[in-house]
């Protein structure tokens, strides 16, 4: 039987739309009513067609559909991380995350028993050492492919204020990480600047030139053909359509500035759910944001989503709470049938068309950047540090007016909800005065300001 489903119907066109809504409105402006502007500037409307869609031809980014569940493991005890691991593979997690602490750690003893033939690791080393590196490689040795070391010198100098040990010496440490077998040696860290409340095309554009570091690199010592991928790890907020969005733009700003360079780097993306709109009061309303946030990420490409537990927050590891963590995942990838599709967004013109605008405000701030002297010696100029500042404060204060709602915390409070008790963890912005080359770039909650004064009044 022919498929005549839609023949039944005609053709509607932007106009014909517009038209009908104008009149429905009883005189009411259009763009005053039903269309607003967003952080980054994009204005939304409140229906897209086909009409105005400029690359209605073009494809959209190849988007990765089998995505993995990850799991972050702390490995400050190496015997107890590879329990814990051994634990979460057979829960259903499919990817690792260590968290190692120093170079004191044995990696035999913390990836014992695991099949680096099927389990991808990543390593995420707070310290810098090509020996260590170096360590992980031969106890790999064949599996190389399956480990990711997330090497990010210049995130660490935007995270900390200083580099590891100078820039010098950091450089040289990774000129010869590159000569080892690894394959997954580089990353970077965009979970940084949303989680200190930068906007998104801030995020894309602060990406994309501190990736362009780390290429102009290779490109000069003529050693791009010794990575295979460049990490992105990316934290996503609960604007549900735009971070989709954030995520298929990455991709095609990833693809536009390798054409620059002869390079072919895969872009692979570890996506954790954004700590900036989490809560320490009304904690179970943090299930609800990670979900939406984990849904983004799938559906926006992700390679890896690592979720976070709902009281991450104030609570140490738990059972419990990694088990719901592991569970949301397990629902969205088992149940909701998240990874039988692929491109899923694909054919939606609202997604296409933030995409879009979304690379190219961000391409306007890496060229500006780049003009400006590059990410690296506008970070030293503390410019990166005050447009993100700027952009958090504004954030900030649309909380503060209750135009930017965490229902629990800035609107709708339980009275009789109480914290203090329970509190295992701090859960505000700690303090420690110390000597930095430049101002670091600091992570800090909306509701931190708020939550400290109900604990106060307790």
């Amino acid at each position: 039987m022919k498929n005549t489903l839609f023949n039944e119907f005609e053709e509607v066109s932007e106009k014909a739309w517009k038209q009908k809504i104008q009149y429905d409105l009883k005189g009411a402006d259009y763009n005053d009513t039903l269309v607003w502007e967003s952080p980054e500037g994009i204005k939304v409307k409140p229906f897209y067609h086909k009409d105005s869609m400029t690359n209605t031809g073009s494809e959209g980014p190849v988007l990765e559909h089998n995505w993995s569940i990850g799991q972050e493991i702390y490995a400050g005890n190496a015997t107890m991380a590879n329990k814990k691991a051994i634990k979460v593979l057979k829960s259903g997690a499919e990817r690792l995350q260590f968290i190692i602490p120093s170079e004191t750690i044995v990696i035999s003893d913390v990836l014992k028993g695991i099949d680096l033939e099927h389990t991808s690791v990543y390593l995420h080393m707070e310290f810098l050492s090509e020996e260590y590196i170096q360590s992980v490689l031969d106890f790999a040795s064949g599996y190389e492919n399956a480990i990711y070391f997330n090497v990010d010198i210049i995130g660490n100098l935007a995270r900390t204020g200083n580099w590891y040990s100078s820039l010098e010496k950091d450089h040289a440490s990774l000129d010869a990480m590159l000569k080892t077998k690894g394959q997954h040696i580089l990353s970077v860290d965009v979970s940084l600047y949303e989680n200190a409340g930068a906007t998104m095309v801030q995020q894309l554009g602060y990406a994309m030139a501190h990736a362009n570091e780390y290429l102009n690199h290779l490109d000069q010592r003529d050693s791009g053909n010794q990575i295979k991928s460049m990490v992105f790890k990316v934290a996503i907020g609960g604007n549900y359509f735009f971070e989709i969005a954030k995520l298929r733009a990455l991709r095609v700003l990833w693809e536009n500035l390798l054409s620059v360079y002869a390079m072919k780097i895969d872009c692979h993306i570890v996506v954790y759910p954004s700590k900036r709109n989490k809560t320490l009061y009304d904690y179970n309303v943090n299930m609800l944001r990670t979900t939406t946030e984990c849904m983004s990420a799938v559906l926006g490409g992700a390679n890896t989503v690592i979720n976070m537990p709902y009281d991450a927050l104030y609570h140490k590891s738990n059972d419990f709470g990694e088990r719901i963590a592991m569970n949301q995942l397990l629902l969205l990838k088992e149940e909701s049938y998240f990874d039988k599709v692929s491109n899923a967004s694909d054919g939606s013109y609202y997604i296409e068309s933030l995409t879009e605008q979304l690379a190219e405000k961000s391409l306007e701030l890496l060229k500006s950047i780049e003009k400006g002297g590059g990410f690296l010696k506008q970070l030293k100029e503390h410019t990166i540090q005050g447009k993100i500042k700027e952009s958090a404060n504004k954030q900030q204060e649309r909380f503060n007016e209750q135009k930017e709602v965490l229902v629990g915390t800035n609107k709708f409070q339980n009275e009789t909800d109480k914290m203090k008790e329970n509190l295992e963890l701090y859960p505000f912005v700690k303090t420690n005065a110390r000597k930095t080359l430049i101002v670091p770039i600091i992570e800090k909650r909306l509701a931190e300001a708020l939550e400290q004064n109900r604990l106060k009044d307790e």
